[in-house]
């Protein structure tokens, strides 16, 4: 696909900035929208000097004006992480919600495709494993995580309205844990938490005994079926993710191989609602995208523990020593 016009919001963040360069490597023209509330404008700097990319700091909470055509709309826009949804909740759940409605209604105006980022959170703590898209799902709204799930839950609630009522083209992603270059050190989800203590020489902290589990899929393999559900003519929601689970004990051993690191895995209480299993049943993505994950874990963490290592070591070196909970 290429001569394309491309909104993308939270283009400055993890996702969001990988999506830029994949679109924008492909002759699309791309329009990145974010306030960098969360995100970093060093992810999509490289791309300023671009012909074919623009940038609007912009809040999408707020009306979004793109003038001209659209003929793709991508809604990265949100923290995802639980260090951000606990200390500004009351803006996540406005990005999506009111940047969701925003966004539907832009893609309306300017009769555009619009693909949307949900999440695999919608799940709470599920009571169903793997989860398959048709599990409603175990959240619990009043919960510390509430802020999070529930916005992701009326995005998806207000995209199907709008494709149902308005006739507009929608797509939903569900993403699983996804990992690589960019992520955040401090944004308290297990890889960066787990680098960052390992780069600092302190002890990794895992949450509860360490039984719960998580499905890490790299980046690459994420954008790759965000991309083929985009051009796909499916408007259900569709897991993206990688099936390969791992208990956070074992995953922390692993991190502790990799970076030769001599410290201990210590201890600490399970916080509040933190899901206990988390693995995609992805036999949709299969079917109707012909899609599943290529790059193995062993690979994909050697690539972003580079990536950390190269950063100045005062990125690493003064982040907080709590976390949180692992996402």
């Amino acid at each position: 696909m290429s001569g394309k016009r491309i909104l993308i919001t939270g283009a400055a963040g993890f996702l969001g900035s990988h999506l830029c360069d994949r679109f924008v490597k492909e002759g699309n023209d791309v329009i990145g929208m974010d306030n960098l509330i969360t995100g970093d404008l060093r992810n999509i700097e490289h791309l300023f000097k671009l012909k074919n990319f623009e940038f609007y700091n912009h809040d999408v909470s707020k009306f979004i004006h793109v003038p001209g055509h659209l003929d793709y709309i991508l809604h990265f826009a949100s923290p995802a992480s639980p260090i951000d949804y606990l200390k500004i909740p009351i803006q996540t759940l406005k990005v999506g919600a009111l940047g969701t409605h925003n966004c539907l209604g832009l893609a309306k105006e300017k009769k555009a495709r619009i693909l949307v980022a949900s999440t695999s959170e919608v799940y709470g703590d599920p009571l169903v494993h793997p989860q398959t898209e048709e599990y409603w799902g175990n959240v619990n709204p009043v919960g510390p995580r509430g802020v999070y799930d529930e916005a992701k839950r009326f995005m998806e609630s207000i995209t199907m309205a709008y494709h149902t009522y308005h006739g507009v083209e929608t797509r939903i992603v569900r993403i699983f844990n996804t990992y690589g270059p960019r992520m955040r050190l401090n944004d308290g989800r297990a890889l960066p938490a787990f680098i960052g203590q390992a780069l600092r020489g302190e002890d990794l902290t895992v949450f509860g005994d360490g039984s719960q589990t998580r499905s890490f899929c790299y980046v690459d393999d994420l954008v790759e079926g965000i991309y083929r559900l985009l051009l796909s003519d499916y408007a259900k929601p569709v897991n993206i993710g990688n099936p390969n689970e791992i208990s956070l004990k074992d995953f922390a051993e692993e991190v502790l191989k990799l970076t030769g690191s001599k410290v201990k895995i210590i201890y600490k209480p399970l916080p509040v609602d933190d899901p206990k299993q988390r693995k995609p049943d992805i036999s949709k993505a299969k079917q109707l995208l012909n899609w599943e994950p290529k790059i193995d874990r062993a690979a994909g963490l050697k690539k972003t523990y580079d990536y950390f290592k190269s950063l100045p070591e005062a990125e690493w070196s003064k982040q907080p020593k709590e976390f949180g909970k692992h996402k």
